[in-house]
C-alpha cells in the first residue's frame, strides 16, 4: 500500500464526517485535556486488513493518540478478538472512530472473502485476481486488501497493462489489427491480454501472439476446450461472474488464472466495534 494514496484516502475520509466545525456532539460532551482509551473488537470471523489504515486515521488527527495493534495484518481472527487498543484525548479518539472503522470493516472484508477464494483455488494451483471494479477512489486501499486475503492485483488501472477488450477489437475490426496496434506502439514493454467470448476469438488471439486470453463468460465446457486448443501457448484468465460455489469446476478445467470482480465490489463488511472503557 502506497503511504501517499492511503493518507489522500484518509483525509477525504475525515472531511467528509467532520466538515468545516468537526463532531460537535463529542465537543459539546468533552474538553481537550479529557483522556481515555478503548480497543476495537471483531464481532466477526475473519481476516484483518486496515490496520495501518486505522492508526493513520489517529495520527492525522492527533499525534498524541496512541494506536497499538494486538494482532497481525492478515491473521485470521474469530470473534470477540481485540484487534488494537486506541489511547490519549478522547476528542479525536470519538471523531476518528468511524472513519477508522468503516475502513476496517471494509478492507477485513474484501481480505476475509478473497481468502476464501484463495483457499478453494489452492489445490489447481490456480491464482485468484481481482478487477478494477473497486470503489472510486479507493482503489490502491480495496487491491491492497486483496494482497492480504491473499490474492493478486491483476492491473491497477488503465496505465499498467494492456488489456484488449470487446469494444477495443470493434473499434479496429478485429483481434489481429488491434494486437498488431498494439505492439507497434509499446513493442515487449507492457504485458499483453486479449479479451476472447468464444473459441474463434480464442484460435484468433492465439494466432495473433497474444501472450494471455482472458476466457470473458464461457460456460465451463467451453473453457476446458479453450485450454485443449491452447495447449500452454498462451495463459488463460477466466473471468465473468465466478462464484466462490462455481469456482472449483473452473479452477479445474486448467486455467491459470480467476479474476473475480466480487472481491471488491460484493464483500460484506465484517462487523468491528470500538468500546471506550
Amino acid at each position: 500500500m502506497l503511504l501517499r494514496e492511503m493518507m489522500e484516502a484518509v483525509r477525504l475520509a475525515l472531511d467528509e464526517d467532520l466538515g468545516s466545525r468537526g463532531d460537535i456532539t463529542s465537543r459539546a460532551l468533552l474538553t481537550p485535556e479529557d483522556r481515555g482509551g478503548g480497543h476495537f473488537i471483531m464481532r466477526d470471523g475473519g481476516r484483518v486488513a486496515g490496520l495501518p489504515v486505522a492508526s493513520c486515521v489517529f495520527r492525522l488527527l492527533d499525534p498524541r493518540v496512541a494506536f497499538t495493534p494486538l494482532v497481525s495484518e492478515g491473521e485470521e481472527v474469530g470473534e470477540g478478538t481485540l484487534l488494537a487498543r486506541v489511547e490519549g484525548p478522547l476528542l479525536p479518539i470519538l471523531e476518528g472512530e468511524r472513519t477508522a472503522l468503516n475502513f476496517l470493516q471494509r478492507l477485513s472484508g474484501i481480505a476475509t472473502l478473497t481468502a476464501a477464494f484463495v483457499r478453494r483455488a489452492a489445490p489447481y494451483g490456480v491464482e485468484i485476481r481481482d478487477t478494477r471494479k473497486t470503489t472510486p477512489g479507493l482503489r490502491v486501499l480495496e487491491k491492497y486488501a486483496v494482497r492480504v486475503g491473499g490474492g493478486v492485483n491483476h492491473r491497477m488501472g488503465l496505465f499498467d497493462a494492456v488489456l484488449i477488450k470487446d469494444n477495443h477489437i470493434r473499434a479496429v475490426g478485429g483481434v489481429e489489427m488491434a494486437l498488431r496496434l498494439v505492439r507497434e506502439e509499446y513493442g515487449s514493454s507492457l504485458p499483453v491480454e486479449v479479451e476472447a467470448q468464444d473459441l474463434k476469438q480464442v484460435r484468433e488471439a492465439l494466432e495473433a501472439g497474444a501472450e494471455t486470453i482472458m476466457l470473458d463468460n464461457m460456460d465451463t465446457s467451453t473453457m476446458r476446450e479453450a485450454v485443449r486448443l491452447v495447449a500452454k501457448r498462451a495463459r488463460l484468465e477466466a473471468s465473468g461472474g465466478i462464484t466462490l460455489e462455481r469456482l472449483e469446476e473452473v479452477a479445474a478445467t486448467g486455467v491459470d488464472y480467476i479474476s473475480v470482480g466480487a472481491l471488491t465490489h460484493s464483500f460484506r463488511s465484517l462487523d468491528i466495534a470500538l468500546e471506550l472503557e
